[in-house]
This record gives structure tokens, C-alpha cells and sequence, in this order.
């Protein structure tokens, strides 16, 4: 395998670099608050970001969302091209990639999902939706919402059908509580027929979106690592201590030692999962794998970070505390990491008997 990105995919990265910079500075994160910053959402579409995950594939996006990591940049870049264009050009009908698609791609249709299904109390029953999720992240900004069923069938529902509840997570997400009674639904994939020749189950679509989720947001986890260990380094060079730099000392550079390879662990795991998806090989195992080291590894970066810069750590207003807080949101959702274990073992033991 080769992870050297190609000529495009290098392109979007350099360029969602450049964006992220220019417009994800501390003084602009700071005085969005918890708010989506609409004109960063604006540049990207128009540099055609979103719409360009289709030819860079899932391996480009994570490289894009890494970027997007480095800023904490709030927007829902991740959201719409994993559960809306990935999940739509994948499984979606003709119909609907019609309809969708040139939505997508250009920012004008925004896109999240309700997942993973473990413990859902979402119903679907005659193409309407019956259930509560208790919070979904981006709901706010989206214009539809991919829901995943208890059934493990896939749905989605425009957000002005639904009722919303502003929801407050660790990291601002923009997340809403979506409440769902009896309302129309569309099954990604148009209706399911088991009786037509070789139609992949409705499990399949749900797996195979579910796995794209773990692996894009790892990359944002990557990307919210790297940031704060940068952060962390630039501060330890600067910062003295009785004549001498933070880091000079040898406990401050193995803690950032052991920070940055668990960052690349997280960055070369992710890297592998979206190669094999984008190949059209088997990475189910990989995208856990990843969805581990995200969680695991991720939590023990981000609490270096608040760590290592002292009692500039304590103080909720500096660049640090914000790599913080994305950290570890990004640690539990989809799954913890003694979940995500769980799944991989229940995984590779049914793959073994399989064989």
C-alpha cells in the first residue's frame, strides 16, 4: 500500500490548509462562541472542497479533515460529506443522487447523522419514523439527516420535518435533540426488496457508512492531536523555568514524545481504513482499529497538551483548552474505545468462523 497522497488529493489538502488558516485564527474562533462560522462554510464551498471529496475519495477527506483538526475549525465539513455525499454516492438510488448531490458538492444542502444504531430507539415502520435520538451533532445547521434505524436501515429526513432541540456538548458541535413522531422518511437506497437477485442487505449500507464515519473522524482526530501537540511544543520551547526552557527537561519531552507517536498511530491507522475503502477492499477491522487509537490514543494527546502547558492549561480561553475539548468529544463518539474493542473482537471471531 502507498499513502502518498496523488497530485489532487495533495491539491485539496494544500488548499483546505490555507483556508483553515486564514480563517480559523484564535481571534475568530473566539468570538464565533459556540456558532458555526458560516463565512469559513462559505470559502470552502466555493473552493469547491466538498464537492471534491469525490474525486480524493475517503483517503483525501481525511487528509482534509486533518486540516480542519489542526484549527478546530466549526464548521460541519465532516458531517455533510460523510452522511451526506459519501453515504449518497454510495448507496443512494439514481433518484436521490439527483436530487442531492449537486447540493452537497456546493454547500447548499448540509448533511449529518444520527449513529451509530446501538441502543436506538428510532422505529421505522411504513416509511415513517417513530423515536428519539438524544442528540446529533451539526443538527442545527443541517438541511437533512441520515438516521439509522434500530433495524440497522438507513433514513433520511429533512430537518425542518422535525422538531430540534439545541443540545450542548463538550465540543461546539452545534447538536440538537431530534425527536422523531411518525414523521415521512426516505430509505437511502430507495425501498428494499429481498426477493430481487443479489440486493445487499439493508445491514450492508449501515456498516459501510458507519465505518466511513470512524475513519473520516479520526482523521479530525489526527488533525485535533497534532494541533495541540503543536501548540504544546511551541509553548515548552518558549516558556522558562529557572533559567531554562520547559522543554529542556526530560519528562517534558518524553510526554511529548509519547503524545506524537500516538498521534501517527492515530494518523497511519486512519490512513490504511480510508486506502482499503477507496480501493473497494474489506476495512471493517481497519476502521475499528482506527476508531480505537481515535479514542485511546486521542484522550491521552489531548490531556498531554492541557499537561504540559501548566496553569496556562487551566485557563478556558487559550488555543490549548479548545484542541481539549474537541479531543475529547471526538474520543467517545461513535463509540468509546472499550466499545469499539468490543466490536472488533465480536468482528474477528465471526470472520475466523467464517473462513
Amino acid at each position: 500500500m502507498d499513502f502518498t497522497p496523488t497530485p489532487d488529493q495533495a491539491a485539496a489538502r494544500d488548499l483546505a490548509a490555507r483556508i483553515f488558516g486564514d480563517l480559523s485564527t484564535p481571534e475568530r474562533l473566539a468570538a464565533a462562541g459556540t456558532g458555526t462560522d458560516a463565512e469559513l462554510w462559505k470559502a470552502l464551498c466555493a473552493a469547491g472542497l466538498p464537492g471534491a471529496v469525490e474525486e480524493v475519495g475517503l483517503l483525501g477527506l481525511v487528509l482534509l479533515l486533518e486540516e480542519q483538526g489542526r484549527t478546530t475549525a466549526q464548521v460541519p465539513f465532516a458531517a455533510s460529506c460523510v452522511y451526506g455525499l459519501l453515504a449518497v454516492t454510495a448507496h443512494g438510488s439514481a433518484e436521490q443522487r439527483a436530487e442531492l448531490l449537486p447540493g452537497l458538492r456546493d454547500g447548499t444542502e448540509v448533511a449529518t447523522g444520527a449513529f451509530p444504531a446501538r441502543g436506538s430507539r428510532v422505529r421505522a415502520e411504513g416509511g415513517r419514523l417513530s423515536g428519539a435520538v438524544s442528540w446529533v451533532p451539526w443538527l442545527r445547521d443541517a438541511t437533512f439527516v441520515l438516521v439509522a434505524a434500530a433495524d440497522h436501515s438507513l433514513w433520511m429526513v429533512r430537518t425542518a420535518d422535525v422538531t430540534c432541540d439545541p443540545v450542548e456538548l463538550t465540543a461546539p458541535w452545534r447538536a440538537g435533540r431530534l425527536e422523531l413522531d411518525g414523521v415521512r422518511a426516505e430509505r437511502l437506497g430507495g425501498a428494499y426488496d429481498s426477493g430481487v437477485p443479489d440486493e445487499p442487505p439493508p445491514e450492508a449500507a449501515y456498516d459501510d457508512v458507519l465505518a466511513t464515519a470512524r475513519t473520516a473522524f479520526a482523521g479530525l482526530q489526527a488533525g485535533v492531536c497534532a494541533g495541540s501537540l503543536a501548540r504544546t511544543v511551541a509553548y515548552t520551547n518558549e516558556r522558562e523555568q529557572f533559567g531554562r526552557p520547559l522543554a529542556a527537561k526530560q519528562a517534558v519531552q518524553l510526554r511529548a514524545a509519547d503524545a506524537y507517536m500516538d498521534t501517527e498511530a492515530i494518523r497511519v491507522t486512519a490512513y490504511e481504513a480510508a486506502w482499503r475503502r477507496d480501493q473497494g477492499l474489506p476495512y471493517g477491522t481497519h476502521a475499528l482499529t482506527t476508531a480505537w487509537w481515535a479514542s485511546e490514543a486521542g484522550r491521552r494527546v489531548v490531556h498531554a497538551g492541557q499537561h504540559l502547558h501548566g496553569g496556562m492549561g487551566a485557563d478556558i480561553e487559550y488555543p490549548v483548552h479548545r484542541h481539549f475539548l474537541w479531543g475529547r468529544q471526538l474520543d467517545a463518539y461513535l463509540g468509546c474505545g472499550g466499545e469499539v474493542l468490543a466490536e472488533l473482537g465480536d468482528l474477528i471471531a465471526t470472520e475466523e468462523e467464517a473462513v
